[in-house]
């Protein structure tokens, strides 16, 4: 199999993911202003970690070493820390370091399954990723889980933030930031989709578009309010 131009994608997504996580280790450095800038960080860094394996099988062509990292940064990290950052922003300190152990525990047995699987080669396509080539079928249903996990906390919380926002006109930007968030959060997910359909080229184009659209949020969500007119302030 020769690669296709779209096979090219996952390296610009993958500098674009590098770029992204220092901004936000960045914002933390200056501001301390909780873990779930960390968990952001670490999620796009990861994010960037799975599309750099899709890079290196395009250019490099498919090895177990890559198929592998692919599979735990992609399937069961791709979403989970940004999904936990969330956790941490919306939720108790408590419940979301509790949450946060959870996932850790699960996210590493399902990783060490996919460590110990036996790959069928003659499924193997020299450019191309997909985890049917993994013997051990029933080691595809762990990300499920984790997939459900970054669905309901990271697109369900920012729709969540969205509607919180939407009525007041000093935080719009955030509505519209968090609206972005929601959209790009969903991407990767039908992407995912389609790989496990066997369509992995489209991941490679949701992923990027997905990045993209999480990446504007963010700006939207940090950027300055506009400041309170004065009739505004007269007549709150």
């Amino acid at each position: 199999m020769i690669p296709e131009p779209v096979h090219y994608i996952p390296i610009v997504t993958t500098v674009l993911a590098v770029v992204f996580a220092v901004v936000i280790f960045r914002r933390y450095a200056e501001h301390r202003s909780g873990p779930h800038l960390l968990w952001w960080g670490a999620g796009i860094l990861l994010y960037g970690v799975g599309t750099f394996t899709e890079a290196s099988v395009t250019l490099l062509g498919w090895s177990e070493p890559l198929f592998r990292t692919w599979y735990i940064s992609g399937a069961l990290l791709g979403g989970a820390p940004l999904a936990q950052g969330t956790v941490y922003l919306l939720l108790r300190r408590r419940t979301a370091t509790v949450l946060a152990a959870v996932l850790v525990c699960w996210i590493a047995v399902a990783a060490v399954f996919v460590l110990l699987t036996p790959i069928d080669h003659s499924l193997v396509e020299v450019h191309r990723l997909s985890g049917r080539v993994m013997e051990w079928s029933w080691v595809r249903l762990f990300s499920p889980f984790v997939n459900t996990y970054a669905a309901v906390f990271l697109i369900g919380g920012a729709v969540y933030s969205a509607m919180k926002f939407r009525r007041t006109p000093q935080l719009h930007h955030r509505f519209v930031g968090n609206v972005l968030i929601a959209v790009g959060a969903l991407l990767p997910g039908i992407g995912g989709t389609a790989t496990r359909m066997g369509h992995v080229e489209v991941l490679y184009v949701t992923e990027c578009l997905g990045l993209c659209l999480i990446w504007l949020g963010y700006r939207w969500n940090v950027r300055e309010p506009p400041p309170v007119r004065a009739v505004d302030a007269m007549a709150a």
